[in-house]
């Protein structure tokens, strides 16, 4: 229970006073309340065993329902209240009261709805006039023996509230509670201390006070340690969007690849969580599991802050800082002005009509054969999945059939040694050197990522991001692990990076792809041992492609996908292998 029965204070009207008033209040720093012959060994004992299970405790709304429970405990409070300090405000924490059953905040608690406590009032005076307030203001701890008899401070909200609850709130302890560098973080109230015998409202004494103002400071510096180590996890992901930031200055594909394979990766992974049967019964992911596949899905892709932008936005065969098609172009008219000139020359030297005639349509077959070729050219410039070998050898055939005088005067066939092989690349725009500097984004990420000092919670963060391009035959990169080697983390990784890579629109060398052709190139690769068996067919029986289609992919991409005809994939059947490594 909090001020005034959880209804912030009026205006003060008395000036806070240290000494003891009528009401037994005490007004004292924390560390000089002492300590009588009195104070049980069970006691202190207990705030030993509260201090050590404190230290231990990294989730806020445990730490909080511990704290106030362990205070509740050491004086048979029948209530309290814990407030945190936020914007020069006092907001509920957690609320609990055992006579009227009230649990709200904390663990297990029903959601709190309380207006926060100011502390400082409109024309910028302290608000004193609220116990809370007043506390975490001077720092002071305030003990009050019966609120209805207090002038200090404005009770008339805690009259209503017992008024209407058929409680009566009388004894208060409001503790600040200081961190190691004695900054108040919060406020620890208590209400009503019942007399273990007999069960009648007592006063707070001396031995309480002192109990709870150790617990007060221990809980203090256990919880700021509990937010700086957030605030490191905010800036650590701060930097993580940092670097995705940079690869979005850099190339925006990139940028939408790695905001996306997260989204994918999660879906999964709580599919795979939800498993009760077959290879994955076992396989669960706890908030700081999840929070450390979320990063390393994050970072999957960080070491191609290092890859060239020319070689990542690369959307034609030809293509470097710009596209050399427009070379070829120059190329094509300088053959073709040269054929025109000959033939000019060809009709003056004509004898007859006859002859003219024949010239000027030996040129005209030649040029329509000239762009021809260069329309194929052009056509070939573009990445597909397939360029056959007969489209090859045109490309081939066409470089070195046609010639032009190079602006050193030399006559050199029209396409030189590395453009047609860049041309006859049989998948995708990228040639076998240009991959390998691809490909070699995952080593960079890894010694990035295995350079960093990981806390515990993360650790296996460089290992899962790092192992999305492996495969299950042990025939991918860049270490060639195989299924058993790799955490089920990273296998899921792999299926999010390459479903993310068919499905995007954004990519500059190809459209995004329908769901059924998507999950049907998905399952070849199953067949070819590329992804992992098991984790495909979670994929598409729990149907993790559609939620992420609805939200992310364009309707025109949704289309309707018959699972028994997608290459491998084993229906509802679940393997009974259960040895996954997890």
């Amino acid at each position: 229970m909090g001020d005034a029965g959880f209804v912030s204070a009026e205006a003060p009207t008395t000036p806070l006073s240290p000494q003891m008033g009528d009401a037994g209040f005490v007004s004292a720093e924390a560390s000089t309340t002492p300590l009588s012959s009195g104070v049980s060994l069970e006691r202190l004992e207990r705030l030993v065993t509260i201090g050590i299970e404190l230290s231990s405790q990294r989730d806020l709304d445990a730490l909080l329902s511990q704290i106030l429970e362990a205070a509740q405990v050491l004086t048979h409070a029948d209530g309290g209240t814990i407030y945190l300090i936020r914007k020069k405000q006092l907001e509920f924490a957690i609320i609990r009261n055992q006579s009227l059953g009230i649990h709200l905040g904390g663990r297990g608690g029903k959601a709190l709805a309380h207006d926060p406590i100011p502390m400082y009032l409109a024309d910028g005076s302290p608000n004193l006039s609220t116990v809370s307030a007043s506390a975490a203001i001077s720092g002071k701890t305030i003990n009050i023996a019966d609120a209805y008899d207090s002038s200090e401070f404005d009770f008339s909200g805690t009259r209503r509230f017992d008024a209407l609850n058929g409680y009566r709130s009388q004894s208060f302890l409001t503790v600040p509670m200081k961190d190691h560098e004695s900054k108040v973080i919060g406020v620890l109230q208590l209400i009503n201390a019942l007399d273990s015998d007999t069960g009648e409202i007592i006063p707070f004494d001396h031995d309480d006070q002192y109990l709870v103002e150790s617990l007060a400071s221990q809980a203090a510096v256990v919880m700021n340690n509990r937010q700086l180590i957030e605030r490191l996890e905010e800036l650590f992901v701060a930097f993580i969007k940092l670097i995705s930031n940079a690869l979005d200055e850099k190339s925006p594909y990139t940028h939408g690849h790695c905001q996306r394979v997260p989204e994918i990766t999660m879906l999964l992974a709580d599919a795979v969580s939800r498993t009760e049967q077959g290879p994955f019964k076992n396989f669960s992911l706890s908030a700081k599991d999840r929070r450390e596949l979320e990063i390393a899905a994050l970072m999957h892709d960080c070491g191609k802050i290092t890859t060239p932008v020319h070689i990542v936005d690369k959307s034609t065969k030809l293509e470097t800082i710009f596209d050399r098609i427009h070379l070829l172009d120059a190329r094509f008219e300088v053959i073709r002005r040269d054929a025109r000139i000959r033939a000019l020359e060809a009709q003056l030297a004509s004898p007859g009509i006859a002859a003219a005639q024949a010239a000027l349509e030996e040129y005209e077959q030649f040029r329509a054969a000239l762009d021809q070729a260069r329309d194929f050219l052009r056509q070939a410039n573009v990445g597909g999945e397939f360029m056959s070998p007969d489209m090859q050898a045109r490309v081939r055939d066409i470089g070195q059939r046609y010639h032009w005088r190079n602006p050193a005067g030399e006559v050199v066939p029209l396409l030189s040694e590395e453009e047609a092989d860049k041309l006859c690349i049989a998948k995708g725009t990228l040639s076998a050197e240009e991959r390998e500097i691809i490909n070699y984004h995952i080593v960079s990420t890894i010694h990035m990522l295995e350079a960093l000092p990981w806390p515990a919670h993360l650790r296996n963060v460089p290992e899962f991001a790092g192992g999305h391009h492996e495969r299950m035959d042990g025939k991918g990169y860049p270490k060639g692990l195989t299924r058993e080697q790799m955490s089920v983390q990273a296998r899921i990784m792999g299926i999010a990076d390459i479903f993310e890579a068919l499905t995007a629109c954004d990519r500059p060398y190809k459209p995004g792809m329908t769901l059924s052709r998507s999950l049907a190139i998905l399952g070849r690769m199953k067949l070819d041992n590329h992804i992992d068996p098991d984790l495909f067919d979670v994929f598409v029986r729990e149907k993790v492609y559609l939620q992420y289609a609805r939200a992310f992919l364009k309707p025109e991409q949704i289309d309707t996908v018959d699972d028994s005809a997608i290459p491998g994939y084993t229906g509802a059947a679940l393997p009974t292998d259960n040895t996954q490594k997890l």
